[in-house]
């Protein structure tokens, strides 16, 4: 077997990135992962939300992420402990500039980045012979951590960037969700903003491993652009979903991220367009404002239509 094959999506939240991996999941030899990042602090020591294994059952006694961690109870709470200090202090967005500079060679990488990855690559190890011997679709979305995982090279990765407009994100926000706090528009498009700049700086270094795809487009042209990103990872066949965006999704194993991921079913990939209406005129500025910088680069108008 050759190096595991990586799909890691970067962008900001609530940009369908739950829904594109649930759907490569279902080729054969592709596993999505979910937000792998959040194994160690919400599925190993409980401290976040909707932790649940996408299968339905506890981490623990699922046989993918049982194999994974292993029995040792301790042993898992000990490392969870310490990829979740390593995480906060190393791997979180401001941080990506430094990790793209170790990763080019330019910089000496900080051990405790070499630890995080060390044990990161393990479970991707372990997960290609669980069921992504062909592809494992990581949708964690922290920049600094595609970064760094780019100049390793026992793994192929490829980064999978992202975008949904910011003023359908800030709707996405405003309300608490039984996994997320409620958000201002404006705090919302400053993170939009932020991790979408630190995905693009990525791609400007490795931009034949790099692809970005609008959540708009997906819905828009579910078929075409899921080959697409098929192609992009280095997978053959057809793509999952027909021409009207239906796909039959069955069982995953996703280790967090939005509870859509536990749907089972025939699903039909559509846009959301509630925000035009639902936000107040205030509210779609003070989305706009902070995402102006790379909003109509993405295609983004600075007045949308309501």
């Amino acid at each position: 077997m050759g190096d595991p094959r990586i799909l890691y999506i970067t962008g900001w939240m609530r940009s369908g990135s739950t829904l594109l991996g649930n759907v490569l999941g279902e080729l054969p030899g592709v596993l999505h992962a979910g937000e792998l990042h959040y194994l160690w602090r919400n599925g190993v020591l409980n401290a976040g939300t909707n932790s649940t294994c996408g299968c339905g059952r506890d981490l623990t006694r699922c046989d993918v992420w049982s194999s994974v961690l292993g029995a040792d109870g301790t042993a898992q709470a000990g490392a969870a402990r310490r990829m979740a200090i390593l995480q906060r202090f190393l791997l979180r967005t401001r941080h990506t500039r430094t990790r793209l500079a170790e990763a080019q060679g330019r910089t000496r990488t900080v051990p405790g980045v070499v630890e995080a990855l060390e044990r990161t690559a393990a479970v991707y190890r372990t997960l290609a012979t669980s069921g992504g011997e062909r592809l494992i679709v990581d949708g964690s979305k922290y920049p600094a951590e595609a970064a760094a995982l780019l100049g390793r090279t026992d793994l192929d990765v490829r980064v999978l960037h992202m975008v949904r407009d910011p003023r359908a994100t800030a709707f996405s926000y405003k309300n608490a969700k039984e996994y997320i706090d409620p958000m201002s528009p404006a705090r919302s498009s400053g993170y939009w903003s932020a991790f979408n700049v630190a995905s693009e700086l990525v791609g400007g270094v490795a931009p034949d491993r790099y692809l970005r795809v609008r959540h708009e487009d997906l819905c828009d042209r579910p078929r075409e652009v899921v080959g697409r990103v098929m192609r992009f990872a280095g997978l053959a066949g057809e793509p999952p979903v027909d021409g009207t965006g239906l796909v039959s999704l069955g069982e995953n194993h996703t280790v967090t991220g939005n509870p859509d991921r536990l749907s089972k079913g025939d699903t039909v990939i559509r846009s959301d367009e509630r925000w035009r209406t639902a936000l107040s005129a205030r509210e779609i500025a003070a989305a706009t404002a902070p995402a102006l910088p790379v909003l109509t680069r993405y295609g983004y108008p600075l007045l949308p239509t309501r």
